[in-house]
């Protein structure tokens, strides 16, 4: 196997002898390779072809086909779905009807009449270079070490220093039509070289094989990555060496968790955003470094950087040692940054828009520094702010590497606006589904390894939050979280009857999206006694759990949501058996009827903070409960005279429904309280088939 230093070889002639010579699968599977090394390319940047011939459906004549990546696709987790199929040939007689740049957009809703397969993807607008190349398999990729020289003031003679003639050179130009015929043009006049580099773009290889096209292309990124590392040994200091040194892990991790909910709020002036902390060691060295306040305001150079992380980020002016306490205080000292940060974006817009440009989008920055701490970023979901820090960070190796063979040099203003406010892209924008109508919310779920705190959990992810579930069984938690896309769910072990936890969860839940929404106490135990048999411990955890950890969560999460200052949601999950009277309940039931009185207690309080707090009433929730596994059940089959087998039937007898209670209806009852039901504080809903004797009403 050929190994190299600077990208990993992931090719396996068994796994490539699995395919027997298809040579889309084999597309497919070098294209996953290729993904799945974050040196090489992005997620979702880069594109991937391969040729093949193919019947036409119609006159039955040999023809040959091209299969690409479709558009908005990842080459990383591509699969046949992903892509499209088209005629080359067809490709090939657009040039007829092409009327040049000013038009060029004209030609991609042509592509669909190019198309072999109906089933097809999209045809992104990178099909043209691919279909106008002659080569069976084509690799356009993003890698850092490319862009870098792609990125340099002297990129071109740089890559003639590297590779002398056997790569060519393209200056920027926009991707399409054009940029296709420039591709095919300057192969023309190059027989024989290995590749083209896209001016601050990329890179494009070929091969007659899918090995040869994979194989290729990585060579001539370790090429170029070899020369770069020379070249920065050979310079030493990086970024002009460090100009602060940033504190212990520890200490950034608590700044950052302090700080997210405040930079939460400012960002989303707009709208509300999900967020992502960086501070690994390749941020770290140039966020401290002397180059920092030079190479940041030029912004990136790749369109795939700078379409997820905007033109440039906002560096902050706080002190590592900064107290942050004061949330109030910090909003005031960094709400001018923003301000200007917004103006200078609205500024950009009004000097580079056009008469059919899209109106300007959020002005708020995606990518946020913390010179010491780490960087930030911020976008609609965890996924997607996740990518923009990715992006960044492949934007910083780009910076350092120009750097240190040349000087770094980003998109001209207006070059990235024409990319930004493409037309074709607002088209993409337009075409994304509606957002789920819990979209850009942050839920925590307390007792959320099973039961009705799972159920509810489960809902609220379904309906589009990003959730943290939080039990004291972290084997509970471990089996509950596979379920969960890594972008939408996290969790973490805690005692909530103890302080100490529940200040580390929020810290927690703060560095995993940036701060909280909704926090629903649905963790619970339920002890069934008579008054002379209950223990003092006994009235002792039921306390604790329910009403003095409701208390202390919600007092945490309150305040964390005036730090972001636009409201949230407290739910409690409280019992039918804080209203009605029965027997061998006196501490549970007493417990509950704390839990019910302390939301109508908050939601008075609390509306004026636009934070709204209700109740949910279960009631005989029997099936996937963890309550019932315990003593719970023999206690209640006890006070009813029947067996724990009769419990079920026993108790959706009594309600007036006659129906067996669910967690997930437990859940849609909260889910409602989150949606439906949004201009309601105060309120209680039961949700137990009906029990007249708990009517609130």
């Amino acid at each position: 196997m050929r190994s190299f230093d600077h990208v990993l070889n992931l090719w396996d002639d068994r796994k490539e002898a699995s395919y027997n010579n298809n040579q889309v699968d084999l597309f497919l599977y070098r294209s996953n390779l290729l993904g799945a090394d974050l040196r090489i390319t992005n997620f979702g940047g880069g594109n991937t072809s391969c040729k093949t011939i193919e019947s036409d459906p119609l006159s039955g004549e040999l023809k040959e086909v091209m299969w690409i990546k479709g558009s908005g696709g990842d080459i990383g987790t591509l699969t046949r779905k992903g892509i499209a199929g088209l005629f080359t040939d067809r490709l090939h007689s657009l040039k007829q009807i092409y009327k040049g740049l000013p038009f060029e957009d004209e030609i991609v809703p042509l592509l669909q009449h190019c198309l072999y397969d109906l089933n097809s993807a999209a045809p992104s607008i990178d099909t043209p270079l691919h279909g106008l190349l002659p080569f069976p398999h084509i690799d356009h990729l993003h890698p850092d070490a490319l862009i870098a020289i792609a990125a340099a003031k002297d990129g071109e003679a740089i890559m003639k220093q590297i590779w002398g003639n056997s790569i060519a050179w393209i200056p920027w130009q926009r991707p399409g039509f054009d940029l296709g015929l420039q591709l095919e043009k300057c192969y023309e006049e190059n027989p024989g070289i290995k590749g083209i580099i896209l001016g601050s773009h990329g890179l494009f290889t070929w091969g007659n094989t899918s090995k040869e096209c994979y194989f290729n292309s990585l060579t001539v990124i370790e090429e170029a990555s070899i020369f770069l590392a020379k070249a920065q040994e050979k310079k030493g200091s990086i970024f002009g060496g460090l100009k602060i040194e940033s504190p212990p892990a520890p200490y950034r991790l608590s700044q950052a968790a302090q700080l997210m909910p405040i930079l939460r709020g400012l960002c989303s002036e707009k709208n509300q955003m999900i967020g992502h902390f960086s501070d690994d060691s390749a941020v770290l060295a140039f966020i401290n470094s002397h180059d920092l306040q030079r190479l940041a305001p030029l912004g990136t150079s790749c369109p795939d950087h700078f379409l997820r992380t905007k033109i440039k980020p906002l560096v902050l002016s706080l002190a590592i040692t900064e107290d942050l306490s004061d949330s109030s205080g910090i909003r005031e000292i960094i709400k001018p940054a923003f301000e200007q940060y917004r103006a200078d974006y609205a500024e950009y817009y009004e000097a580079c828009k056009k008469d059919d440009s899209p109106v300007m989008r959020d002005a708020n920055p995606v990518v946020i520094i913390y010179p010491g701490i780490g960087m930030f970023t911020f976008a609609k979901d965890k996924q997607t702010a996740r990518v923009a820090a990715e992006f960044y960070q492949n934007a910083i190796n780009v910076m350092r590497g120009a750097e240190a063979i040349s000087s770094y040099t980003a998109l001209p203003r207006q070059e990235a606006f024409n990319i930004e406010y493409w037309l074709l892209e607002e088209a993409k924008l337009q075409r994304m589904p509606a957002e789920k109508p819990l979209s850009r919310r942050i839920a925590l779920i307390t007792g959320g390894g099973g039961g009705i705190g799972g159920a509810i959990a489960k809902k609220l992810a379904a309906e589009g939050a990003h959730i943290v579930i939080t039990d004291l069984s972290e084997e509970r938690l471990k089996e509950g979280i596979q379920s969960y896309n890594k972008d939408v769910a996290r969790y973490f072990s805690a005692d909530i009857t103890q302080e100490k936890d529940l200040l580390k969860l929020i810290d927690f839940t703060c560095l995993q999206f940036g701060g909280v929404d909704i926090i629903v106490h649905s963790a619970g135990l339920a002890i069934s006694k008579s008054l002379t048999d209950t223990l003092e411990s006994d009235w002792d955890i039921l306390q604790n759990v329910l009403v003095k950890a409701q208390f202390q969560l919600f007092k945490l999460g309150v305040n964390l949501m005036k730090k972001q200052q636009f409201g949230g949601n407290l739910v409690t999950i409280a019992s039918k058996n804080g209203l009605v009277s029965g027997p061998n309940n006196v501490a549970y039931g007493t417990a509950k009827a704390a839990q019910q009185h302390m939301t109508r207690l908050l939601a008075a309080e609390l509306a004026k903070e636009n934070i709204r707090v209700n109740t949910v009433n279960p009631d005989g929730v029997i099936v996937g409960s963890k309550i019932w596994e315990g003593d719970w059940a023999e206690g209640r089959a006890k006070a009813y005279g029947i067996s724990v087998s009769d419990l079920p039937a026993h108790y959706a007898k009594r309600n007036l429904l006659n129906q067996i209670i669910l967690p997930e209806d437990i859940a849609n009852g909260v889910f409602a309280l989150l949606s439906v039901l949004n201009k309601s504080t105060g309120l209680t809903i039961n949700v137990d088939g009906g029990i007249p004797e708990a009517f609130v009403r």
